[in-house]
């Protein structure tokens, strides 16, 4: 059992939060990690390699100059891959479809799991009460962050409804937020800390035990 601390904006420990590990995967499982890190990252490439083979290159046809007698090498149109200005030898022309990759729902819903643990044993979850704001408040939002110990990049996890937390991050370095219930393997990983409020986490860690319940009937 993970005894997860809650903090208030004062950085004062106000409450304890008990996790289970074994909704979250029990161990964490750094092959799986990979893999889906991979997945998230190749389908998130925009696939625009795009190099001009010699016959996508617009130029004459005709042959440079005769085959023998001018001393020269052989050489044939100018499209060539030999010549300034010629195609490409092996052009890149793949598309994002060339990149995509996918993993089980069932292995996915169990990185997304593991992330999450991996976050929680190295102490990089910072659990905090209350993320409600009146209006945007970026310095607030910065001191509070600054009290947690945040001093790298930070993911902070928010309800869709909380539109003043998110604006009073938006303007602050390093710092992204997401809605609670899109937390990922991919946005967990890119980033040192996660912030999420008591009330958020858990029910993200509900959503998670529902599913889990759901894919051992499947």
């Amino acid at each position: 059992m993970i005894e997860l601390p809650v903090y208030d904006k004062k950085g004062k420990k106000v409450d304890t939060l008990a996790i289970d590990e074994s909704h979250l995967g029990t161990e964490v499982r750094p092959a799986l990690l990979k893999q889906a890190y991979v997945m998230f990252h190749g389908n998130r490439r925009q696939g625009s390699a795009r190099t001009r083979s010699r016959g996508m290159v617009v130029g004459s046809t005709r042959k440079i100059y005769r085959q023998k007698g001018t001393g020269n090498a052989r050489m044939g149109t100018i499209r060539t891959g030999l010549r300034r200005g010629g195609g490409v030898t092996f052009a890149k022309t793949r598309g994002h479809e060339a990149f995509r990759s996918s993993m089980p729902r069932k292995m996915r819903r169990l990185a997304n799991r593991n992330a999450l643990l991996a976050k929680l044993i190295d102490n990089e979850v910072k659990c905090v009460d209350s993320l409600d704001f009146n209006g945007p408040a970026t310095k607030e939002m910065a001191v509070l962050l600054a009290t947690l110990g945040v001093d790298r990049t930070c993911l902070i996890a928010l309800e869709s409804e909380n539109r003043d937390a998110a604006l009073s991050a938006r303007n602050i370095p390093n710092i992204s937020t997401i809605r609670t219930d899109q937390l990922n393997v991919f946005e967990l990983l890119n980033h040192r800390y996660l912030v999420v409020d008591k009330a958020s986490l858990q029910s993200f860690i509900e959503g998670l035990i529902v599913d889990g319940d759901d894919k051992e009937a499947a």
